[in-house]
């Protein structure tokens, strides 16, 4: 079964961003190295602080959309809900030889 992710980055300050990915790991080295141009290689968002699962596409996109359209202070409110300190959940997925997304944090929607 495919699963899909919803996930919010941030960086130091607390930028936000959020985005939608079938691959978690994949996205996250391409957001940590700053392969990619854009608003989080300018503004260094490379920290995993809330994700959500699907195995529905659109579901996923649709809470993309939600979450992107939500205030600053109910994106904050959702990541310290999971993460009060705001650590990055994925720093020890990219340790060499470990390539899963399992957390406690996870949560997972089937759809």
């Amino acid at each position: 079964m495919r699963q899909y992710y919803v996930y919010i980055l941030a960086n130091r300050s607390h930028t936000l961003y959020t985005g939608v990915t079938n691959d978690l790991l994949h996205r996250l080295r391409q957001h940590k190295s700053k392969s990619i141009e854009g608003f989080t290689k300018r503004y260094n968002i490379t920290r995993l602080v809330h994700y959500e699962t699907f195995t529905d596409i659109g579901q996923a996109i649709a809470r993309e959309k939600q979450i992107k359209g939500w205030t600053r202070d109910r994106k904050i409110a959702l990541v310290q809900s999971s993460n009060r300190y705001w650590r990055d959940l994925a720093a020890d997925w990219l340790i060499e030889g470990r390539s899963t997304t399992s957390s406690s944090d996870q949560q997972t929607r089937d759809c």
